[in-house]
């Protein structure tokens, strides 16, 4: 498989022969910022969306939803729950940015359909301190679909919450499924 980071195949750099991941990465932004252009744009996205999803490295949203660079924003954690982070970031993107709609993006296959609360207890043991967070791991991911929507909505700080609209996208088919928030 072929990523952005890959090298060609002429290089031979320590990355090509040997070096870390992050030096393939380095390298690899080597070459954009050669043949970057500054776009000029402005951090308010163009569309003023907000996009929540999860950090699955399956989830191309940019192609997906038919974006470009600089149409939304896009917020991004494991599971693509709406957490205390979420918020404050569609905080700082609607008042100060501009956004008026969010999309949520929950998906297929979700790793946090396999974990429990128990993660954190584990993880406590192991290292001698339980973490402040929350797992947010779920089994039925139409339902968090609705539970993040609904946090979404009800949070006070949110000022647009008339376009909040939540999908599941298959990982196997790349088709978002729209979920209803009252079902």
């Amino acid at each position: 498989m072929t990523t952005s980071a890959s090298l060609p195949a002429e290089s031979t750099s320590e990355a090509s022969v040997g070096g870390s991941v992050t030096d393939r990465l380095v390298e690899a932004n080597q070459r954009y910022a050669a043949q970057f252009s500054d776009p000029g744009m402005d951090a308010r996205p163009v569309l003023k969306v907000a996009v929540v999803a999860c950090m699955d490295a399956r989830l191309d949203l940019h192609k997906a939803l038919g974006l470009e660079l600089g149409d939304c924003h896009t917020i991004r954690n494991a599971g693509g729950v709406v957490t205390d982070d979420t918020i404050r970031s569609l905080t700082i993107s609607q008042r100060a940015l501009g956004t008026s709609a969010v999309i949520l993006i929950h998906h297929t296959g979700c790793g946090l359909e396999n974990l429990t609360e128990d993660f954190r207890h584990e993880l406590e043991d192991e290292v001698g301190q339980r973490p402040a967070w929350a797992v947010e791991a779920f089994r039925d991911v139409d339902q968090d679909v609705r539970q993040s929507m609904q946090r979404v909505r009800t949070n006070p700080f949110l000022p647009h919450k008339d376009d909040v609209r939540g999908f599941v996208f298959d990982v196997h088919t790349g088709l978002l499924r729209e979920i209803d928030p009252s079902s």
